[in-house]
C-alpha cells in the first residue's frame, strides 16, 4: 500500500464519484477503479458502494477514509517542516550572549527581526560570560554565542562583528564628571574597577594596555563579578571603570559616563560557532546579525 492509495480513497470520498475523483487526481477513471479494486482485494474489505449516483464509503471504508485523511495531513506537515528546516524557516536556535551584549540594540533587533520573519522558529537566549559560553558550545547546550574574544577551551569558528567603543565611568561628584572628555591619566590615582580577567581576557588586557600607554599602571580596586556589575560599584564610589559604551544604559544613579580622550580601548565582539556546517537557521541568524551591524554602521 502506498500514499497514492490514501489520496485515491480520500478523493473518492470527498467527491462522491470515481469520475469526479479521477478528474481531481488528473488521471483516467478506469485506472482509478482498478487501483481501488486491487486495494480492496489486498485489504479484504469493500471500501465503497458503487451506484449510478456515485460512490459512498462502506462502514469500514469510512473508518479508513478518516485515517487516510489523518495520514495525508501528517505527510503534508512532514513535508512542510522538512522544507522549512531546509530553508532555515523552522527549527530551534539557542543563542548565548556574553556580558552586556544584550544591551546592544542590534542584538535584540536581530532576534526580533528573525522572530517576525520566521514565526515557526524557536529562538532562545541565555546570558553568561565568554568562557562559560564557549564551554556551552562545546557541550552543545547552545548553538551560537556572541562573545568577547579570545575564545578559550576549544576549537571554534570565530567571526569578528565589530569593536565597541568604551566609556569612562566615574562617580557623581568626581573631578572628571564635569569634563566633556577625560584623559585616562586624569584618573590614574583612582582605583580601577574591573571584572575577573578570566571572564574576558581580551578586553581586560586592552584596558590595562590603554592605561600603560597613557603612562601609568592602574591601581586595581574591588573586582566586579561581571562586566555589568562594574557600574553599580562605581556608583557606590569605590572607584572608576572603563566599560563598553552600551553600559551607559545602566542607570545606577551615582555613575557618570564620559568619552575617553586620546586612544581608548575597544571591546571586541565576535560570533562563535562550532567548526561544522551550520544549520540553515543558524546561517540566517548570523546573516541577520551581520546586517544589523552594517545597518548601525559599526564596521
Amino acid at each position: 500500500m502506498e500514499f497514492r492509495h490514501l489520496r485515491y480513497i480520500a478523493a473518492i470520498a470527498e467527491h462522491g464519484s470515481f469520475t469526479h475523483a479521477a478528474r481531481a487526481l488528473h488521471m483516467e477513471q478506469p485506472p482509478l477503479s482498478q487501483q481501488i479494486r486491487a486495494l480492496e482485494q489486498m485489504l479484504g474489505l469493500k471500501l465503497f458502494v458503487r451506484s449510478r449516483q456515485g460512490a459512498v464509503p462502506t462502514e469500514a471504508g469510512a473508518e479508513l477514509v478518516k485515517r487516510a485523511g489523518i495520514l495525508l495531513q501528517m505527510r503534508q506537515e512532514f513535508v512542510e517542516v522538512a522544507t522549512g528546516l531546509g530553508r532555515g524557516e523552522r527549527g530551534s536556535l539557542r543563542v548565548g550572549l556574553a556580558g552586556a551584549v544584550s544591551l546592544l540594540p542590534l542584538i535584540p533587533a536581530a532576534i526580533r527581526q528573525l522572530r517576525l520573519a520566521l514565526p515557526h522558529a524557536v529562538i532562545t537566549m541565555e546570558e553568561s560570560n565568554t568562557p562559560a559560553l564557549c564551554a556551552a558550545l562545546t557541550e552543545r547546550t547552545i548553538d551560537v554565542a556572541i562573545i568577547r574574544p579570545p575564545a578559550p577551551g576549544g576549537v571554534f569558528m570565530i567571526e569578528t562583528l565589530f569593536e565597541e567603543p568604551t566609556l569612562l565611568a566615574v562617580p557623581v561628584g568626581h573631578k572628571a564628571a564635569g569634563q566633556a572628555r577625560v584623559a585616562l591619566q586624569d584618573v590614574a590615582g583612582d582605583p580601577l574597577i574591573l571584572f575577573p580577567r578570566a571572564l574576558g581576557p581580551g578586553f581586560f588586557d586592552a584596558i590595562l594596555a590603554a592605561c600603560q600607554n597613557a603612562g601609568f599602571t592602574p591601581q586595581l580596586g574591588q573586582e566586579a563579578p561581571q562586566i555589568t556589575a562594574a557600574v553599580p560599584l562605581v556608583a557606590a564610589g569605590l572607584g572608576v571603570s572603563i566599560v563598553p559604551a552600551s553600559l551607559d544604559q545602566i542607570h545606577a544613579g551615582g555613575a557618570v559616563f564620559r568619552p575617553i580622550a586620546g586612544t581608548a580601548p575597544r571591546a571586541t565582539l565576535a560570533v562563535a560557532t562550532r567548526p561544522e556546517p551550520p544549520t540553515p537557521l543558524l546561517r540566517r541568524f548570523v546573516e541577520t546579525v551581520r546586517e544589523q551591524v552594517r545597518a548601525t554602521a559599526l564596521v
